[in-house]
């Protein structure tokens, strides 16, 4: 048997977070997408709220146990106030937590604490492709050693990557390519001889996270730099992620959306007691209860160690696309002609929730 009852810990974390997703994250996400700069100050103070080194272990510079329970409740808290703002702060996420969980301890001593000590680093990770049909156990990005230098001990990598948070400015990278048809993951310094980055790129949605294109032409690195540990559970814990957030957005469309019924009226009444709206808003809370089980589920079983862990991650982060794209619109439609200006949020949210079918890889927590 298992329950969801958060612990004191977790219930302060999540209180922690809450309050700055809605008084710091959500006051400044229009400005931040119309105008494409998150401000530094906004970072920097969702960093120093700790949700990462809560995951660490104390021997390399945190002050806890990674659990994926918890960081499921704090990305959906965070995602709640701006779903940019919240990918930023997380994205030394993506080259901290593929280290715990899959590196050695060599590379946990040496690479870990100097994130995580004081300032937020632009420390981030490689996934994406620009490929329609892109699969993350299937990449096209290659790593091979080098028969010429196998004494050496190096790996040479090549390929294509795209949505890099920060890789204009990142001191290191988790990159992830294909060797010998699995997906691995390898160290990659930012300054590194045939990693070039492209021009900002700019997507339909996290216009005010800076995404960068990256390539990657005869890369070496040496094979120590290589993650020794199995890529499923990095995918899984990406997968539990992504749902997560699309909870946090589909969250604050629905309570938008709801609010706004109870006090638009039309014809002498509130719309929030018309059957069309009511029979919406109860069809979106449904779907977000829904998936929100799943994802607490999913990350239960990674903490634990269960078998089907990565099956259960695979459908919640299904799930919770399918999801955060049906209530996002409904919001939309909710609000009539207000929906659609960008006066309101949730045409921003619908932006961002039809991007959670391509968003793993962005979080890991």
């Amino acid at each position: 048997m298992y329950g969801f009852t958060p612990t004191d810990e977790q219930k302060m974390l999540v209180e922690a977070v809450g309050r700055y997703a809605k008084s710091d994250l959500r006051p400044a996400a229009h400005e931040a997408e119309e105008g494409r700069q998150l401000p530094p100050r906004l970072v920097s103070k969702g960093w120093e709220l700790g949700v990462l080194q809560a995951s660490v272990p104390g021997a390399y510079g945190g002050f806890g146990e990674h659990s994926s329970v918890t960081s499921v409740l704090a990305a959906e808290a965070l995602a709640f106030g701006d779903l940019a703002g919240t990918l930023a702060v997380l994205t030394p996420s993506l080259f901290v937590t593929p280290l715990l969980l899959a590196g050695s301890e060599a590379q946990k001593q040496t690479y870990i604490p100097p994130v995580i000590a004081a300032d937020w680093k632009p420390f981030s990770a490689a996934l994406i492709e620009p490929a329609f049909d892109f699969d993350p156990n299937d990449l096209k990005t290659t790593a091979r050693a080098d028969p010429e230098k196998a004494g050496a001990g190096e790996y040479v990598l090549d390929g294509a990557k795209t949505c890099v948070p920060y890789a204009a400015e990142a001191e290191a990278l988790i990159v992830y390519a294909a060797l010998d048809g699995m997906t691995q993951a390898f160290i990659v310094p930012g300054k590194t001889d045939g990693l070039s980055v492209s021009e900002r790129i700019k997507l339909m949605s996290l216009n005010a996270l800076p995404l960068y294109d990256i390539t990657l032409t005869n890369v070496r690195i040496p094979q120590s730099n290589k993650l020794e540990g199995d890529f499923r559970p990095l995918l899984a814990a990406m997968r539990v992620t992504n749902a997560a957030l699309a909870l946090g957005v589909a969250q604050a469309a629905f309570e938008y959306a709801r609010d706004y019924a109870k006090e638009r009226e039309a014809f002498g009444v509130k719309i929030a007691q018309k059957q069309a709206i009511a029979f919406m808003l109860a069809e979106m809370a449904t779907e977000i209860e829904g998936v929100r089980l799943l994802a607490w589920e999913a990350a239960w079983k990674l903490d634990t160690g269960k078998q089907d862990a990565p099956t259960a991650a695979y459908f919640a982060a299904t799930g919770a696309a399918d999801m955060a794209i049906l209530v996002t619109d409904r919001a939309v439609q909710i609000l009539g002609g207000h929906g659609y200006i960008r006066d309101h949020p949730v045409e921003m949210w619908m932006r961002n929730g039809r991007g959670f079918a391509s968003f793993t890889g962005l979080a890991i927590v």
